[in-house]
């Protein structure tokens, strides 16, 4: 016989999956999202990464980037993407997967994942007010910098010190085996 407390959990864990994946978005939704937010006076802030293998820094990274606007839009590195940036082995979880991962963080409103070398086009097309970046950037730095800049958004480096991170934290772990 089912217990009825775990029959009760894998529905409601069903049914927050369906809610975590709608924050899921193709780039045309993300944009009609960021002009609502936008034409009523509001901010939009765009943060991208791999996620592979989300950590303390990650979090740090996504909350202070929502705590800048009313919306905090996510650019998703693709498997194909996360495989020529980081190299074999990577990455090691399926895009579908970290999308649904950062989806269940209340900073984040949506995600859109994308296959681009840089993130030039989605900044083009979403045109977010900020462009988030983490503390091993500087404002000079920040590879996108005259894409936001040309069309009048602003670099903002947030989070805490960079003193996390997924390839060094694996290096780790294979180390001690």
């Amino acid at each position: 016989m089912r217990h009825p407390h775990r029959y009760r959990s894998k529905r409601v864990s069903e049914e927050r999956r369906h809610f975590v994946m709608l924050k899921t978005r193709t780039l045309e939704q993300v944009v009609a999202k960021a002009r609502d937010v936008q034409s009523s006076g509001g901010k939009v802030a765009f943060a991208n990464g791999c996620f592979d293998l989300l950590h303390v820094g990650h979090i740090r990274y996504l909350v202070a980037a929502r705590q800048l606007a009313d919306r905090l839009i996510v650019g998703l590195n693709s498997d194909d993407s996360v495989a020529r940036l980081k190299g074999p082995g990577r990455p090691l979880m399926p895009q579908d997967e970290r999308a649904e991962i950062l989806s269940a963080l209340e900073c984040v409103d949506d995600v859109v994942i994308f296959d681009d070398p840089t993130v030039d086009r989605l900044l083009l097309t979403i045109r977010p007010d900020f462009h988030c970046k983490g503390t091993d950037y500087t404002e000079e730095s920040v590879p996108e910098r005259e894409t936001v800049l040309s069309y009048g958004g602003r670099i903002a480096i947030v989070g805490d010190p960079k003193d996390h991170s997924t390839s060094e934290f694996l290096d780790k772990t294979r180390s001690s085996e």
